[in-house]
């Protein structure tokens, strides 16, 4: 196939097939390719300028926690340390008021057992809801969204007073618990809307084939929802891992309280080890960062499905 356009020669015997463009269409071919690679240039800058904003305040940090303490203090600071002090990641751990190891620890086993609390709860009752009508149902998802407007802030006298009662005040459990239920509506409405888009037909399918209930839940359906799994499962982690308020009033034993309140130790009332808040502020941000990156594909699949039919 040979394209004629005017000024050029004309094709050989060779061409098989001539199609003639109009010198006005090849200008305006031409004007297009332009505007779409301005179109990309732009989209770069905004890129640019939307990481800058976000990294900017962690790059602070980090200069921060190499810094010391008279450095920060300085009534001429600047953003660059003149001396580096890497130490700054060693010693905060070794800071007598403050164990980090076991608040880190803490942090960990809090976050883990709650996110499994309220994904093993939160799956077959948005599987249920989704897949069954019964009396009382849309009045058990509308008490389920209600229990999104209380927060741990505001029902803390009353949990500390409830878990003295227990007698697990003070221990993992009773933060588990809390952060279990406080995240499980938010899970439960995630799966339910993904549960309720999967056709009934699939399900039928598969028990014609002689596939059970619990079959057909999990070798069935948990594929076709994997991303909005994902995406509650993230959400629910990254809410446990920040919980503070409950914390602060519930665990009493800074061994067993997490890092978000061990924080708060530097920061005293006439002084604040400033270069330790920042570092201890980057370790704890770090699982997190890294488990964004670990599934950020599926969490992106998981937030953007159903916007395109």
């Amino acid at each position: 196939m040979a394209i004629l356009t005017p000024g050029r020669p004309a094709p050989t015997a060779d061409s098989t097939t001539a199609i003639v463009v109009p010198a006005g269409r090849a200008r305006r071919r031409a004007s297009y390719g332009g505007a779409s690679r301005g179109r990309i240039a732009l989209r770069m800058l905004a890129g640019l300028v939307v990481l800058v904003v976000f990294i900017l305040p962690y790059t602070i940090m980090f200069f921060g926690a190499v810094k010391s303490k008279p450095e920060i203090r300085s009534v001429d600071p600047t953003y660059f340390p003149t001396e580096w002090r890497w130490e700054n990641f060693v010693t905060m751990w070794a800071t007598p008021e403050t164990p980090l190891l076991q608040n880190m620890i803490s942090t960990v086993v809090i976050s883990v057992f709650a996110t499994l609390l309220v994904l093993l709860v939160a799956l077959p009752a948005a599987y249920y809801t989704a897949r069954f009508r019964f009396p009382g149902r849309m009045v058990f998802l509308f008490l389920v969204i209600v229990t999104q407007m209380l927060q741990p802030a505001v029902l803390t006298s009353g949990l500390f007073r409830q878990f003295v009662t227990m007698g697990i005040s003070d221990t993992w459990l009773a933060m588990i618990l809390v952060n279990a239920a406080f995240n499980l509506s938010f899970a439960v409405w995630i799966m339910h809307s993904f549960f309720a888009g999967i056709p009934k037909e699939v399900d039928e399918a598969a028990q014609i084939d002689g596939a059970g209930r619990l079959t057909v839940l999990f070798k069935i359906n948990l594929p076709l929802v994997w991303p909005g799994i994902v995406t509650a499962v993230v959400f629910t982690f990254v809410a446990c891992w920040n919980e503070f308020a409950a914390s602060l009033v519930i665990l009493s034993t800074a061994g067993n309280q997490p890092m978000s309140v061990a924080l708060t130790k530097f920061v005293g009332q006439y002084e604040t080890s400033w270069q330790y808040v920042f570092a201890v502020s980057l370790v704890a941000i770090l699982p997190v960062v890294i488990l964004f990156m670990l599934i950020e594909k599926r969490l992106v699949s998981g937030l953007t499905a159903g916007s395109v039919k």
